[in-house]
């Protein structure tokens, strides 16, 4: 690109600088670098985005947090900022179309809902700082190489040395960069302190240029390589005492983001907060048990929809949150309760960049070996970008209990394992929300794209991004995995002609009683290939969407493992849509106020 639009505040004017980079924030950082060892600097704080956000009101009784989208510096890749611009007005040539369900109105969308009050959710806040800010490019403190034998210990030093220094006013400490090379891994590295950027020389495959850490042996079996943020899975299951209030409002719809709470007193702006809706009687006997099929119907109590989020206004008794539910919160079926989030713990503003993750195996249906490369778990306002991971058994990257995370640039290669369950989810998010994968390439996996988790799981989007030879489908995996938006994926050489390439659907008794896996669930301009097949069914009190794109869809069985109303279908072949990528429009509409 010649120029990159800025990121504009609601309302503000978008500037276009040269060179394909954004324009960064004054002052130079100091960088050093070593090959050997642990040299430390003295303590830098990069041009990033300030986690502070700003208190202001709207009118008497209103208070609001506004977000500072700061200044930040940049790489300028839209792979790494999202698609944080300000829109220019939709054009619409000879030949293209828009949505029945998302037309436009006054140069804006709108969401049409249907007879149940189903509608298409803003997705645009997934990924880091909810889009709203590029990722920074974290000055770096500490430099290393590569030693002799295992080099598990000599890296976790030097983190856990960065880790001790201060934090600037941003959040960050600075970047401890890995020099080329080869970096045998024995154990586990543990990226555990907020504020630290791992980063290496880059992911290609030429130890001479690039960072390859080399996963070598199964001690323990089938471990994970990088664990970033604090290793917890709670679900935001803890909570600070006395701050619980039930949601008295007879119904959030899906895509709302205010609701009145019984006793607005215990929350203020800023506050982040857990929503609960419980798995009753009701609601399951709503939902036709979960439909799983054969198997036994779901049980009550083990599969509250739960939506991280934080307060960004209090206006008598409503709350404003900063994204929206995804999924309707209906008083009827059950009493939803909200509670301020105990973070103790939680680590933020932490990065993996430019390195290579290489599983040393024996091929085949090896595995004895490690399994995943990086799992992200216990964070928020986190990255991975421009890595490559090669030959894990279970994920490239699995992200858990985190929310606000970007995945960009990344590539997920040739897996290896058995081909059957609880493997090879190249790309996966289990029980994490706001979550973006943008411009990723998987190859020879199972589920390339796939939310594993359950209801805990919302909010994430797979955009612009590519799969190659699949083994099973892109898909919400199990139990009510809701708001996944799979915007122009473009899909090649699936493992057999007519395989299931994305399935926002029913999964009946396949698994543990996986059921209704996904809901409130988007294919934009989903290109399935020439071989592929998308399945979009309805599930009760819900609907899911395929909207444009090329290939096969239905929702009819076969190609559908299971007999369920078919879901909204819409344009399928027909080219022109608009706009072409949903989450680029609704963030770009969104930062810019339109």
């Amino acid at each position: 690109m010649s120029g990159v639009l800025a990121a504009c505040p609601a309302g503000g004017d978008a500037t276009t600088t040269s060179g394909g980079s954004e324009s960064a924030s004054t002052g130079e950082a100091t960088t050093t670098t070593t090959t050997t060892g642990v040299t430390p600097t003295e303590p830098t704080t990069s041009a990033g985005t300030s986690t502070t956000e700003g208190v202001g009101t709207t009118g008497p009784g209103t208070t609001t947090l506004v977000p500072d989208l700061g200044e930040a510096s940049s790489t300028g890749d839209d792979g790494t900022t999202g698609a944080a611009q300000c829109p220019p007005p939709l054009e619409q040539p000879p030949g293209s179309w828009t949505s029945q369900i998302v037309p436009v109105e006054d140069d804006a969308l709108t969401y049409v809902a249907d007879d149940q009050g189903n509608r298409i959710a803003d997705f645009s806040y997934a990924g880091y700082h909810r889009g709203e800010a590029p990722i920074p490019d974290v000055p770096m403190v500490l430099g290393i190489g590569p030693v002799d034998g295992d080099n598990t210990a000599h890296i976790q030093q030097a983190i856990d040395e960065l880790g001790t220094i201060p934090p600037g006013v941003d959040g960050l400490r600075g970047a401890l960069l890995l020099a080329p090379g080869e970096y045998p891994i024995h154990g586990t590295v543990l990226l555990r302190h907020s504020g630290v950027v791992l980063r290496g020389a880059g992911d290609g495959d030429d130890p001479a240029t690039s960072t390859i850490l080399r996963a070598v042996g199964d001690e323990p079996h089938q471990r994970v390589v990088i664990v970033v943020g604090s290793g917890d899975n709670h679900k935001w299951q803890p909570e600070l005492a006395n701050t619980r209030s039930d949601i008295v409002s007879e119904l959030v719809p899906v895509g709302a983001r205010s609701f009145d709470v019984a006793d607005p007193s215990l929350y203020a702006v800023g506050d982040h907060v857990v929503i609960v809706h419980p798995c009753t009687d009701a609601w399951l006997a709503a939902v036709d048990g979960g439909g799983p099929g054969m198997d036994e119907p779901w049980a009550g109590n083990i599969l509250p929809l739960v939506f991280k989020r934080q307060v960004m206004a209090v206006d008598g008794a409503t709350l404003t949150i900063d994204a929206p539910v995804f999924n309707h919160l209906d008083r009827a079926l059950s009493q939803s309760y909200v509670y301020k989030a105990d973070r103790e713990g939680l680590v933020t503003e932490v990065g993996v960049e430019d390195l290579r993750i290489d599983i040393e195996t024996l091929g085949g249906d090896d595995e004895d070996h490690a399994w995943s490369a990086i799992a992200m778990r216990g964070l928020e306002d986190a990255w991975v970008r421009r890595f490559t991971a090669l030959h894990f058994g279970y994920a490239a990257v699995t992200i858990q209990t985190g929310t606000q995370i970007t995945v960009a640039d990344a590539r997920a290669l040739d897996p290896v394992a058995q081909i059957t369950g609880e493997r090879m989810y190249n790309f996966d998010v289990s029980n994490a929300q706001q979550i973006l994968f943008t411009h990723c390439h998987a190859t020879g996996g199972r589920h390339h794209f796939v939310s594993n988790g359950t209801s805990y799981t919302s909010g994430v989007v797979f955009h612009r991004s590519t799969s190659t030879g699949p083994n099973a489908s892109s898909e919400g995996h199990r139990r009510w995995s809701m708001g996944l938006l799979y915007d122009n994926i473009v899909e090649s050489d699936p493992a057999k002609a007519g395989l299931v390439v994305i399935g926002l659907y029913n999964r009946g008794d396949y698994g543990t009683s996986h059921g209704w896996s996904s809901v409130h669930s988007v294919a934009w301009n989903y290109d399935t290939g020439e071989q592929g097949v998308g399945v979009i069914q309805k599930p009760p009190t819900a609907q899911n969407y395929a909207i444009g794109g090329a290939g096969m869809f239905s929702g009819k069985k076969p190609p559908a493992p299971f007999d369920q109303p078919e879901g909204y279908i819409e344009g399928t072949g027909q080219p022109g849509l608009v706009p072409e990528s949903l989450y680029e429009r609704q963030l770009a509409e969104r930062l810019c106020g339109r």
